[in-house]
């Protein structure tokens, strides 16, 4: 299991920065950790119990509290704070996030919200303004 061996919070272009033991190196955005917080509020207490969060593209993260030496606590700027991301899910969210990406803005789609997100990986440079974007539909 690889450690970390930094981690940098970005405030200006909300972004985790991680880098981890085995080369690896990821960019989270604080968007994408928010709405696949590990949390039961966000999770659900189950399968299918899962709550979709939306709204959530200007989230911060105001701090990071260490939880023993396998994971963080992220207290972001909207009151969640009970998320314990472990190296492990830290590490699974950097490497699939474009399939994260997908599969949360198909959930926004499906229950109506048109584009909430605002913006698909890779297009929001740090300090460009986040435009608005059309969701491409592939079907």
């Amino acid at each position: 299991m690889p450690t970390p061996i930094s981690l940098t919070i970005r405030q200006q272009s909300r972004i985790l920065e991680i880098a981890f033991d085995d080369g690896a190196a990821f960019t989270i955005p604080f968007e994408l950790m928010r709405v696949y917080s590990p949390s039961a509020e966000v999770k659900g207490h189950g399968p299918g119990q899962e709550v979709l969060q939306v709204g959530k593209r200007e989230v911060g993260i105001q701090g990071v509290e260490p939880v023993g030496n396998y994971a963080v606590k992220p207290l972001f700027t909207d009151g969640h704070d009970s998320g314990i991301f472990t190296w492990d899910y830290l590490y699974k969210l950097g490497n699939e996030q474009q399939a994260l990406w997908q599969d949360y803005l198909q959930r926004l789609h499906a229950a109506g919200f048109e584009g909430d997100s605002g913006r698909a990986p890779g297009t929001v440079l740090p300090g460009a303004a986040a435009k608005p974007h059309a969701c491409g539909h592939h079907h």
